[in-house]
């Protein structure tokens, strides 16, 4: 009778952490490749291209003969340097499919894996063609959205996670408010001024699911007129979490551009058209309720028939291609995070940013900010379990690493004590 029991889903259960790592290990690593795909002159067509190849050669080595859908979260997009929204030209759009990059513009790069359901996606941006040094409007750019995003992480948190002190201190910690929509859009908006920079209109951050990147809960940074999140993130729970900057006012518009980019949606509408029936069709078959782009139909010319039935009775939703309103550089980056009783841990998200390369004569004086940025995301690795060998003691190391490694550093202690919960 226990086979009737329900699956837990939850990160309660050791199986669930493990596919979300396995998936986010996938992206970054395909994101680096198509990181070095990303030089002067290259066709943004061309990269996606190879970049969906490379997923799907990587989600094919993993959990072999088991029965469990696997494939891509989201497929790749290479946004340049205006563009707000993941973008990826179809084949047949000739216009399109020439479109190169350029030297020293700040290029998108978004794609992700899923392993039965769960679904880990990356974003970085990067400078094509920058060397050893980077200056200038960019460099401000870059730094404002690296310490933007790690400032967004730890904000995340529920209070007085990583508490420490006596149990007074604890529960003082605790019963602090968590930060409210607005207190995090204000803090934000601290640090990108710092650099003369705004932060995107709309950036959202989602509560991830089963088969689900954009569950009941978000947070919404700069939002619209009209426009508000719902719910904050609490301990067991899979986000995914971007942060997108820009150097002008960070307003944004829709672009001329056929939207390439859709995802399946819950409404049922019954088709007319045989070829929205057979789009719909393949749609749930390969993708399920992830999104993807229309050339990775089997025919894509047939999928953009096809598509136009489906997005208007509402069972696909198209993403329009958005960018800035003055034609101002935009930055974003993206991270899969989980929030356990350790604390954040950056599932899958761009590698640790070499700041000493980014030279810019702004930098954060917010004192409020600074106290936040010092803090750990995780606690750190070995709080418990080390009854190992006995040696001299050692000195303690200096407590400078950097703060965005060490919730990494705690990614080995989620799977084994999540397992006591």
């Amino acid at each position: 009778m226990a086979d009737d029991a329900p699956t837990d889903y939850s990160l309660a259960n050791p199986d669930t952490l493990t596919k979300y790592k396995t998936a986010a290990q996938i992206s970054q690593k395909v994101l680096e490749d198509v990181k070095a795909l990303c030089i002067e002159g290259a066709k943004i067509l061309e990269i996606c291209q190879k970049g969906d190849k490379l997923l799907e050669d990587e989600v094919a080595k993993v959990f072999k003969g088991k029965k469990i859908s696997k494939g891509i979260s989201h497929p790749c997009t290479v946004s340049p340097s205006t563009y707000v929204t993941p973008y990826t030209p179809l084949v047949s759009d000739v216009e399109e499919a020439e479109k190169a990059l350029k030297a020293e513009e700040a290029v998108k790069i978004q794609l992700g894996a899923q392993i039965d359901g769960f679904g880990a996606i990356v974003c970085d941006t990067i400078i094509v063609g920058a060397g050893s040094e980077v200056t200038g409007r960019n460099a401000d750019l870059v730094l404002a959205t690296h310490y933007a995003n790690e400032l967004l992480l730890r904000m995340m948190m529920p209070p007085g996670l990583l508490a420490a002190g006596t149990e007074e201190e604890k529960k003082k910690a605790q019963a602090q408010k968590p930060y409210s929509q607005s207190k995090i859009t204000q803090l934000l908006e601290k640090v990108v001024k710092s650099y003369e920079c705004n932060l995107v209109e709309n950036t959202t951050c989602w509560l991830f699911g089963r088969n689900e990147i954009e569950d009941k809960k978000k947070i919404i940074l700069a939002p619209g007129e009209g426009v508000k999140g719902e719910g904050l993130p609490e301990i067991g729970e899979v986000w995914g979490v971007e942060m997108g900057v820009s150097t002008g006012n960070g307003k944004v518009k829709s672009l001329p551009n056929r939207p390439t980019l859709h995802r399946r949606t819950t409404t049922t509408y019954g088709l007319k058209r045989p070829s929205s029936r057979a789009t719909l069709s393949e749609v749930q078959k390969r993708f399920g309720l992830f999104p993807f782009s229309l050339r990775q139909l089997e025919d894509e010319r047939a999928g953009k028939v096809g598509i136009v039935e489906c997005v208007r009775g509402g069972v696909v939703r198209a993403y329009e291609v958005i960018g800035s309103t003055d034609g101002e550089p935009v930055s974003r980056l993206f991270n899969t995070v989980s929030i356990t009783k350790h604390g954040l841990s950056r599932l899958a998200g761009p590698p640790a940013l070499n700041v000493e390369q980014y030279k810019s004569d702004k930098k954060i004086t917010d004192e409020e900010v600074l106290k936040i940025l010092e803090l750990p995301l995780g606690k750190p690795a070995g709080d418990k379990k080390k009854p190992k060998k006995k040696s001299k003691k050692k000195p303690a190391k200096k407590a400078a690493a950097p703060k965005e490694e060490e919730a990494e550093d705690d990614d080995e202690d989620e799977d084994s004590d999540d397992d006591d919960e």
